[in-house]
């Protein structure tokens, strides 16, 4: 049950992470003119209400996880929403293993920025006060606990991985096959 509950947590992800990616995020990358004013406003309020200057003004560092979600995981996103919405696909664990390290350790430097960077007044006015910054980093920190959610699942749940103890083969029968 506690298994079918995170399929779904990870379906949600998943599933959300489409329309965020592409009307969001990958304003961050593409040029203002393809966006409607509608769509602009939106990544602009965020800006403001919670500080982050990297979506309105992203250092060269930023769009490049930025692209790296738009070539690697935007293409993952369903292929993942399908997997864990149907449930018990074990097919899909390499590769959320591989899209969870990945997410985790571009999450590190995102915070890391977000917490100990001395930001600027201007253009684009960053955190400047810890419950400021702990706001900001409130929005990143599920893509950094999720991901670890899905690679821990991936690693340890009998149910995606045949050798985990409750699913682990003996060594005899391995090489009887």
């Amino acid at each position: 049950m506690f298994l079918r509950v995170l399929e779904i947590v990870f379906f949600i992800y998943f599933a959300s992470h489409i329309p965020i990616t592409v009307l969001i995020d990958f304003q961050a990358l593409l040029p203002e003119h393809v966006y409607p004013p509608a769509l602009k406003n939106v990544l602009q309020w965020y800006a403001a209400e919670f500080k982050d200057p990297m979506m309105m003004d992203p250092p060269v560092w930023f769009k490049s996880f930025v692209f790296c979600e738009a070539l690697v995981q935007l293409p993952f996103f369903p292929v993942a929403a399908y997997a864990f919405l149907k449930g018990g696909c074990k097919w899909i664990r390499t590769p959320a293993i591989v899209y969870s390290v990945h997410v985790a350790t571009t999450l590190v430097p995102i915070l890391g920025h977000i917490l100990f960077y001395n930001f600027p007044q201007k253009p684009h006015p960053g955190p400047q006060t810890l419950n400021e910054r702990l706001n900001l980093v409130s929005i990143y920190a599920p893509y950094l606990i999720i991901p670890i959610m899905i690679l821990l699942t991936m690693l340890f749940s009998s149910a995606y991985n045949s050798t985990s103890p409750s699913g682990k083969a003996s060594t005899k029968s391995k090489k009887q096959r």
